[in-house]
């Protein structure tokens, strides 16, 4: 495919620009494996996912099919989801309750939920050989490290490295803001999830995260046709319900306006996208949210939860969180073409029904695999990773204010009225040779 072979990965991304075959090339997408997603810290899921004993959720990290339970003791483990027998999968169904055990369904040897070995069936036919319950080998494998914050379980399947906090880094803001905004300090899941086989690498999809440039561009007829609606059902009735509002947005939230925002880009590939204040209208709903938040915080910390003033955050190089939306999306790569996103909502603790109700419209409206929104980016996903096989040069630009970047308290800002810069992908993408070349 390429005028030029370069088997350096460290040729591949310059500052402003990357190798074309960093999408495409199938080779470099099982480095990637092995050397960012099977190594870093990982999204496994939210704890309430899982709220009884023998209760499991299946995921993917990396290659790897793994699985997260809470046991008895509710301790909650990520194994990987494989018996050690035969190699049969242990649960075939997404998610579950295994009971008071796992019994695989091949030939019934058993595992309490931590993994260990419960029983093997006619165990005396294995005296004498390696197999027995004083093997760990004979064990479910455990994921090498499993931390939790505030509910959010991650899990690194390498026993080296930086504790979950240290990871996260200024980017664990996202679950912070998300988790204040409840009434009792706590979200819980909505139990079903959108999920999104996208046919493009998974890098597409993390830099059109905090791409601002694109909105007003890929969405722009969709934010218009809904404008038009919500301007005349505004003149009849005198105002327009807030779904369409929350569509017209991307067609009066203009290009010049995006510029207004800032990224603040820090080391690891993540990122957070600011200066983007979400809707406060003050309608009863609001009204009556803002009086038990006030309750339960006082006035003073009350404020200053909803003054935090962030859009989206990417924690690199598997997650895209929207604190002010209840929402987030897990990024599982398939193979070199074809990703898979999971969108997850979440309800905000002791808020009243109607918040939760506002914030749920938004999340069909937006992320649904139905909605236009949606459509328009999986389209131009789909038609980045065809593009990137033709013949026309060999390099991806992240060109756009770039030499503009300001660097501050080890992390990058992009320009005053740059939020449309490109710094995002360029983080990320810096972020994406340091771990290569490790």
């Amino acid at each position: 495919m390429l005028r030029e072979h370069i088997p350096d990965l460290s040729k591949c991304v310059e500052p402003d620009r990357v190798r074309r075959e960093v999408y495409t090339d199938p080779q470099i997408f099982e480095l990637e494996m092995q050397r960012i997603h099977e190594r870093v810290w990982i999204y496994c899921g939210h704890e309430s996912q899982i709220p009884k004993a023998g209760d499991y959720y299946t995921l993917q990290i990396g290659r790897q099919p793994m699985l997260m339970v809470r046991g008895a003791d509710g301790k909650i483990s990520v194994l990987y989801n494989r018996c050690p027998h035969r190699g049969n999968m242990m649960v075939g169904d997404r998610h579950g309750n295994a009971g008071e055990f796992f019994r695989c369904s091949y030939h019934a040897w058993t595992f309490r939920h931590d993994g260990k070995l419960r029983s093997i069936p006619m165990d005396s036919a294995y005296a004498g050989t390696r197999f027995g319950k004083d093997n760990p080998d004979c064990s479910m494998k455990r994921a090498a490290r499993v931390e939790n914050y505030r509910g959010f379980v991650f899990a690194s399947l390498s026993s080296e490295g930086v504790s979950l906090k240290e990871f996260l880094g200024d980017a664990i803001v996202a679950f912070d803001d998300m988790c204040d905004r409840a009434p009792e300090g706590e979200v819980e899941v909505v139990p079903n999830c959108f999920r999104v086989i996208q046919h493009s690498n998974w890098k597409i999809f993390l830099e059109n995260q905090l791409d601002a440039l694109h909105p007003s561009v890929v969405h722009q007829s969709t934010g218009r046709a809904a404008h038009d609606i919500e301007k005349k059902l505004a003149k009849q009735s005198g105002s327009a319900p807030l779904s369409y509002h929350m569509l017209s947005a991307f067609a009066t939230v203009t290009i010049d306006k995006w510029d207004n925002f800032q990224t603040l880009n820090y080391p690891g590939g993540h990122s957070v996208l600011t200066g983007y204040m979400g809707l406060r209208p003050q309608d009863p709903d609001t009204v009556a949210y803002d009086k038990i938040m006030i309750k339960a915080y006082g006035q003073k910390r009350f404020e200053e939860i909803v003054g935090v003033n962030i859009h989206h955050v990417i924690v690199y190089p598997g997650l895209s969180v929207q604190s002010p939306l209840q929402q987030l999306r897990a990024v599982r790569p398939l193979s070199v073409d074809r990703t898979l996103t999971e969108i997850w909502h979440f309800r905000l603790k002791g808020a009243p029904e109607a918040i939760y109700r506002r914030s749920l419209a938004y999340y069909n409206l937006v992320n649904s695999p139905s909605t236009l929104i949606n459509a328009d980016d999986l389209e131009n996903f789909w038609k980045c990773h065809q593009g990137l096989a033709a013949d026309a040069g060999d390099w991806v630009s992240f060109g756009r204010h770039f030499g503009r970047d300001i660097e501050k308290d080890g992390h990058v800002e992009s320009g005053p009225n740059m939020g449309t810069s490109e710094a995002p992908m360029r983080g990320q993408m810096k972020a994406w040779a340091e771990y290569m070349r490790a």
